[in-house]
C-alpha cells in the first residue's frame, strides 16, 4: 500500500516553475509543515508571476478603456481563470513563459505603433 502523505514533485519542470520549486526536491512530505508551507509558497509565487504577466498582456493587448465595473469584472475573471490554469497546467506546461512571450510581442507592437503615430503627427505639423 502506497503512503498518501508523500506528494511526488516532477523534476523536469519548465524554467520559471523550476526556479520557484527548486528547494523542494522530488518528494514533499505532507506531514511536515515546513515542506507543505514551502510547496504553497512556491505555488503562490508561480501564480502571482502568472497573474502579473497576464495583467500586463491584457493591458498591452486591449486598446479600449473600459468602464470601472467592466474592468473589475474582467480582472476578477482574469485572476480566477489564471488560478485555475496555474493549478491545472502550471507544472506541466510553460504557462508563464508563454504569457511573457505574448507580452513581449504586444509590447513591441505597441512601441512600433506609437512611433508610427508620432512620426505621422510630426509630418503633418
Amino acid at each position: 500500500m502506497q503512503d498518501t502523505s508523500i506528494l511526488q514533485v516532477p523534476t523536469d519542470l519548465w524554467p520559471v516553475a523550476d526556479f520557484f520549486f527548486q528547494g523542494l526536491g522530488s518528494e514533499v512530505n505532507m506531514n511536515n509543515p515546513d515542506e507543505v508551507s514551502m510547496l504553497f509558497r512556491s505555488f503562490l509565487l508561480l501564480y502571482l508571476t502568472t497573474v502579473i504577466l497576464t495583467i500586463v498582456t491584457f493591458k498591452l493587448g486591449f486598446a479600449r478603456k473600459l468602464p470601472l465595473m467592466k474592468t473589475v469584472v474582467v480582472y476578477a475573471v482574469l485572476v480566477i481563470g489564471t488560478f485555475l490554469l496555474t493549478l491545472i497546467l502550471g507544472l506541466n506546461l510553460p504557462l508563464p513563459e508563454s504569457i511573457a512571450v505574448a507580452a513581449l510581442i504586444l509590447g513591441i507592437y505597441r512601441l512600433r505603433l506609437h512611433k508610427e503615430r508620432s512620426g505621422r503627427e510630426s509630418q503633418q505639423s
